[in-house]
């Protein structure tokens, strides 16, 4: 499971951070200082680092300058909407800077983009006879390759990273589409239709009465 890392000293805002991130499936840990947060960039096992700006201890600029351990993807989480405080925050190796208040759906929106683009996520993914290739960008089901829209595939593909959570329109939208996205939440439906009619997963992508869909796990 990717782990993320949450610095954050706000208690209301880190639980609402922590429920964001279980959402999208990610495991959450969550600390309160600069120092704390310092020692477990350095040394800890995280995937991605939700970063505040203004800790009691350190802020997060010093930690950022500070630290050595730049493999991890970091993305600021502040109330400083300056134009210059998010200039620094970039030119300081962060890959996005989020200004409070946030949308959980766009908080987790960029999250997967970035993940996406660092390649913490496989390459390839299987589900029962369905194999993807996220590289090669080619779908196969049962040894015969299948055609599917750009959209489609990233729809399959969000779905089997998330096997067994109901995703909402709005999270599906944001996720594949851009949380900038105006269009009408219509063509979701449109694209799970596709997707169940090319990959017979009428029975398995399921409609969640007014939310969303699921796709439940294969059986082995």
């Amino acid at each position: 499971m990717i782990k993320i890392l949450i610095v954050e000293d706000d208690p209301n805002i880190a639980k609402l951070v922590e429920a964001t991130v279980a959402i999208g499936g990610y495991e959450g840990v969550v600390c309160s200082n600069g120092a704390e947060a310092f020692e477990k960039m350095e040394h800890g096992n995280f995937d991605l680092i939700l970063l505040d700006v203004m800790l009691p201890d350190m802020s997060g600029f010093e930690i950022m300058q500070r630290r050595t351990n730049t493999q991890v993807p970091v993305i600021f989480i502040t109330a400083k909407q300056e134009l210059t405080d998010k200039v620094r925050g970039l030119r300081l190796g962060a890959e996005d800077y989020i200004v409070k208040p946030f949308e959980a759906m766009e908080l987790l929106a960029r999250i997967e983009v970035i993940l996406r683009r660092v390649k913490r996520t496989e390459n390839v993914y299987t589900y029962g006879d369905i194999s993807v290739n996220v590289e090669e960008h080619t779908c196969r089901c049962a040894g015969k390759e299948i055609y599917l829209t750009p959209k489609e595939f990233e729809v399959l593909v969000f779905f089997i990273q998330h096997k067994d959570v109901a995703i909402s329109r709005d999270r599906l939208l944001a996720a594949v589409w851009g949380f900038e996205y105006e269009g009408e939440s219509r063509t979701i439906d449109i694209h799970i239709q596709q997707l169940r009619k090319k990959l017979s997963l009428k029975d398995k992508l399921v409609t969640i009465p007014k939310l969303g869909y699921r796709l439940e796990s294969a059986k082995e």
